[in-house]
């Protein structure tokens, strides 16, 4: 699979992600995120316009409940016709295959199925002093990884500095999605594990989700297309 960079659009409102989008007036549609935040502020209504504009969505949803909850709520999110979706990994093997259960149509066609391994905002220090993890967080990505991987999945959500321990694990044709980038000469912000487009590459990922270095630039466009140049040449 020929890689992508995915924009995050984290907008509080229709108007916002709108706005935003206009700037793209070329060819290539960008390929956008839409997370918990526009989702919930907006609704349905918000993939539907932003699929008509021939953008590809991953829809950001991390779910994570019992299986039969999120089997019948996958249902409803193939329906909006989305590139990918997610949940957590973390929601276990049995959750994860009533996902794929619930996502495949009648005709056997689905988007692509992701599960978050842990998110880029946790340290190992977090991750084993408040979630009680006692395996160190490279060792616990990658068994939550191989989970994701038996229950039928695609790939997963990690940051770039594990995609290739993941791929290791589970293949080359796994997908490894990675938020956590940053430009060289640009701030961290909340997130601990992260690294320049170039790298993410250089490690494997075949997808990075870029948010505030492209959304906050004085330029998205020119930021849009920095990260094309450097992730995907």
């Amino acid at each position: 699979m020929q890689r992508d960079v995915i924009i995050a659009c984290d907008f509080s409102s229709k108007e916002a992600c709108l706005n935003f989008l206009d700037r793209f007036s070329g060819s290539r549609k960008p390929f956008v995120k839409i997370g918990m935040e526009l989702f919930y502020a907006e609704g349905p209504e918000i993939v539907r316009q932003i699929k008509a504009r021939g953008h590809k969505i991953f829809l950001d949803l991390k779910l994570h409940d019992i299986p039969n909850t999120v089997r019948k709520a996958m249902s409803v999110l193939s329906a909006l016709d989305v590139d990918m979706v997610n949940v957590h990994a973390a929601g276990t093997v049995a959750m994860m295959k009533a996902a794929l259960e619930g996502l495949t149509r009648a005709d056997g066609t689905r988007p692509l199925l992701i599960a978050v391994t842990q998110l880029t905002s946790t340290s190992e220090e977090v991750m084993q002093k408040e979630l009680l993890i006692g395996a160190g967080i490279n060792e616990t990505i990658v068994q939550y990884a191989r989970n994701a991987k038996e229950a039928g999945l695609d790939g997963v959500v990690c940051s770039p500095l594990e995609a290739a321990m993941v791929k290791e694990g589970c293949g080359a044709g796994f997908l490894t999605v990675t938020p956590g980038i940053r430009f060289a000469d640009a701030a961290a912000d909340d997130q601990v594990r992260v690294t320049t487009p170039a790298k993410a590459r250089e490690i494997g990922s075949d997808f990075i989700v870029v948010g505030r270095p492209i959304t906050a630039a004085e330029d998205p466009v020119a930021a849009y297309n920095r990260c094309l140049e450097e992730f995907c040449k």
